[in-house]
């Protein structure tokens, strides 16, 4: 335990839950790649299988370094529980699945990420769990179908890519007076930047895969919240079998030692990097929500200490021929599929967010095909402006 009863979100992120696990003097956790956990007094084993004692019995269930990096993200969050996935869809899965039953209700958004949107639009009716994806932005209506009846209420804030801005505390009223869960995705803005919990949600989950690991070489999901859903949650992720890898888990507990400074630079220069593009004339529009022309960016300020890494823009030609003339030109960013990363990286949400969409779906979720997600690294700020002017100044309207 940390002496500090009340630890600031940076110390965390380099202490939090580690210190039980150190083994040997060993000042790092160790990656424990055993399947299984022997015990040579059987009263104590089968207090552990039963949850009555804290230990490991099987590595499908619980591993020791998985338990660090659900422990660090906890503190973070300021939740009762944790549990992990393998991945960010992997413990998003899990949880609808678990929170929701034949004949169930789940309002949502139509901005949420595209694996998410396709579990509710392809998967979750198969399974006769009504569905309702309502304007992201329009509160009224959102509040209104929730008033309906719903068992769970979804939300993802900013969302991913056109990283629009929903009132968490609002809405997790609304949701509570009908009786739901209220759960919000906190990928974007992380829990440095914000903590849906103390907004009044009832979960709040992440792909760690994405700004918690932070360097683009390890798969994760997590998800916090109150003990009871959590412990649902894991009974159902243990028994699906969507383990995170202990690997995986010691590589994503190493990058979130550095998680609030990556996360300081990558606010201060996404904001130096939307203001530019607002002003360049080959951008149509920019979304941050650090801009004072955006559409939620009060509802930013209340409820963030930062605005985030990710911004998008859309390009005046609004083709995707525009998108294959530009990205090419870019020296500081990979083409690639990901985000949250030191290094930044840039592309169309046809191939990164929304690759399972086709484009009438991407269309009417308000995703134009010359959009372009930019997760910005941590480059130097002016490094990354040069080199977006000199990419944007190639392309010929």
């Amino acid at each position: 335990m940390l002496s500090n009863k009340h630890p600031n979100l940076g110390t965390l992120s380099v202490w939090a839950g580690e210190e039980e696990y150190l083994m040997q003097n060993a000042t790092q956790v160790p990656v424990v790649h055993s399947v299984s956990f022997g015990y040579k007094n059987v009263d104590e084993w089968l207090q552990v299988a039963l949850g009555q004692k804290s230990g490991h019995i099987y590595g499908r269930n619980t591993n020791p370094t998985v338990h660090v990096f659900e422990e660090k993200v906890r503190q973070l969050e300021g939740a009762e529980a944790a549990t992990s996935a393998a991945t960010g869809m992997g413990i998003i899965s899990s949880t609808l699945f678990t929170l929701l039953s034949p004949g169930d209700r789940v309002v949502s958004v139509k901005d949420t990420y595209g694996g998410t949107n396709k579990l509710f639009i392809e998967f979750l009716p198969r399974f006769q769990i009504e569905v309702t994806l309502c304007d992201t932005i329009d509160h009224e209506a959102i509040e209104a179908e929730v008033a309906k009846g719903c068992q769970v209420l979804y939300l993802e804030s900013p969302t991913n890519p056109t990283v629009k801005v929903i009132d968490i505390a609002r809405l997790a009223e609304a949701g509570h007076e009908a009786g739901a869960i209220v759960i919000v995705d906190n990928t974007f803005a992380t829990p440095i930047n914000q903590n849906p919990l103390h907004l009044g949600t009832d979960l709040v989950l992440h792909s760690a895969t994405k700004f918690l690991g932070g360097h683009a070489d390890a798969l994760g999901g997590v998800i916090c919240g109150k003990k009871e859903l959590v412990d649902q949650i894991y009974h159902f992720r243990e028994i699906n079998g969507a383990t995170l890898h202990p690997m995986a888990a010691y590589l994503l507990l190493r990058g979130m030692k550095t998680l609030h400074l990556r996360i300081r630079q990558q606010n201060e220069s996404a904001l130096k990097i939307a203001r530019f593009l607002s002003s360049h004339p080959v951008v149509e529009r920019v979304f941050y929500p650090g801009l004072e022309s955006h559409k939620g960016h009060e509802i930013a300020r209340r409820q963030m200490r930062g605005f985030g890494g990710v911004l998008s823009f859309e390009l005046k030609e609004n083709t995707f021929e525009a998108v294959r003339r530009f990205l090419p030109r870019l020296r500081y960013a990979h083409a690639a599929a990901n985000l949250g990363a030191v290094e930044t990286i840039a592309g169309p949400p046809a191939t990164t967010s929304h690759v399972e969409c086709t484009a009438e779906e991407r269309a009417a979720m308000g995703i134009p095909e010359s959009l372009i997600r930019y997760s910005v690294g941590v480059e130097d700020t002016e490094d990354l402006i040069a080199d977006l002017e000199q990419a944007l100044n190639a392309i010929v309207l």
